[in-house]
C-alpha cells in the first residue's frame, strides 16, 4: 500500500525544491540565501545545486511545474512574493497534480490497484470509492463466515450459491458486489472462485433489487430449498415469504408476492419458491449486510 503523499515526497518535492533552488541560485542568490528562502540546510542546497538529488524528469518536464518554479523564484527574489504565498501556490499545484492528474498517474504506477478507482476522489470520506469498498470489504467478510463454516457446502443449491450486497442507493446488477462465477460445491467444499465484484451477479442481485421497495435489505444469499430449512429460519423469528416464479422469472414472483404483504419488511427475512417444471427450487435469505446474512446461513448447519 502506497500513499500519494509519499509520491508527493519522494517524487515531487526533491525535484520541485531542486529546480527551485536552481531558479533561484541563477537569479543571484547565496546558498545562504537560497536556503533561507526554501527553509532548508546549506548542504541541502548544495546537493541540489551538485545534482547529488535524483530528479523525476516527467515532474522536470511538465509545463506547470516549470512556470510555478519560474514564479516562485521571481517572487523571492524580488521580495514581491512571501514564504507563506509560496507555499500556498506550490500547495495548489500539488492538490491539482493529485487529482486525476501527474502525481495520480504516478501514484497508479507504484499501486497499479488504482487504476480501477477515480482517484480524484480517494480523499473524499463521502467518495464512491470508499463506498464501492466498504462494500467489497464486507461482501469478504461475509465469504469468510460462509466458507470457514463446516458443512456450508451441503446448502449450495445445483445452480450454485452466491453472496451479495449493493451499494445504499443501487438500482442496477452494477451496484450490487458479489462472488464472479458463484459459489459451487466440489467434492464437499464450497469453492470460490474469486475476489468480490461489481456487476457479476445475476439471479440472486436480481431478487435483491427486486425487494428494495419493500424492505431495507442490502444483502442477499440462496441456498438450498427445504421445508425443514425454511421452518427453522422461521422458528427463529424471521418472516418466511414463498413465492412463485412468473413463468420462470424469480423477480415478477418476488414482486407478486410483496405486493400482497400489509408491511415492509425489515431486518432479516426469507424469500423462497419450490421449484417447477425446469426450476429448481430455492432459498434466498436477505438481512442488512453480507455478515449478517451469511450468519444467519451459518446458523442453519
Amino acid at each position: 500500500m502506497k500513499f500519494i503523499e509519499e509520491i508527493v515526497v519522494e517524487e515531487f518535492l526533491p525535484t520541485f525544491r531542486s529546480m527551485l533552488a536552481e531558479e533561484l541560485r541563477e537569479r543571484g542568490l547565496t546558498q545562504n540565501e537560497v536556503a533561507a528562502a526554501l527553509g532548508i540546510s546549506q548542504s541541502a542546497v548544495s546537493k541540489y545545486a551538485h545534482g547529488d538529488v535524483s530528479r523525476n524528469e516527467r515532474i522536470v518536464a511538465d509545463d506547470r511545474v516549470r512556470d510555478l518554479v519560474e514564479r516562485v523564484g521571481a517572487g523571492l527574489a524580488s521580495g514581491d512574493m512571501t514564504r507563506v504565498q509560496a507555499l500556498v501556490e506550490s500547495e495548489v499545484l500539488v492538490r491539482r497534480l493529485e487529482a486525476g492528474d501527474l502525481l495520480a498517474d504516478l501514484h497508479e504506477e507504484a499501486m497499479p490497484e488504482l487504476a480501477a478507482v477515480d482517484h480524484a476522489h480517494i480523499h473524499d470520506p463521502d467518495s464512491a470509492v470508499r463506498t464501492t469498498e466498504r462494500v467489497r470489504a464486507s461482501v469478504r467478510r461475509g465469504l469468510r463466515t460462509l466458507t470457514n463454516a463446516s458443512g456450508f457446502s451441503t446448502l449450495i443449491p445445483n445452480v450454485g450459491a452466491n453472496l451479495v450486497e449493493c451499494l445504499p442507493e443501487a438500482t442496477t446488477i452494477d451496484d450490487v458486489c458479489a462472488v464472479p462465477g458463484r459459489i459451487f460445491d466440489v467434492k464437499g467444499r464450497a469453492t470460490v472462485p474469486g475476489d468480490p465484484e461489481f456487476g457479476v451477479s445475476e439471479y440472486v442481485a436480481s431478487v435483491l433489487l427486486a425487494v428494495r421497495d419493500r424492505s431495507s435489505a442490502r444483502a442477499a444469499a440462496n441456498v438450498r430449498y427445504d421445508p425443514e430449512l425454511v421452518d427453522r429460519l422461521r422458528d427463529a423469528g424471521h418472516p418466511c415469504i414463498e413465492f412463485v416464479p412468473d413463468d420462470g422469472d424469480e423477480v415478477g414472483g418476488v414482486h407478486a408476492a410483496l405486493d400482497d404483504l400489509d408491511a415492509d419488511l425489515a431486518g432479516v427475512f426469507v424469500l423462497y419458491q419450490t421449484g417447477g417444471y425446469g426450476i429448481e427450487p430455492i432459498t434466498y435469505v436477505l438481512g442488512p449486510d453480507a455478515p449478517t446474512v451469511a450468519t444467519t446461513v451459518r446458523s442453519l448447519l
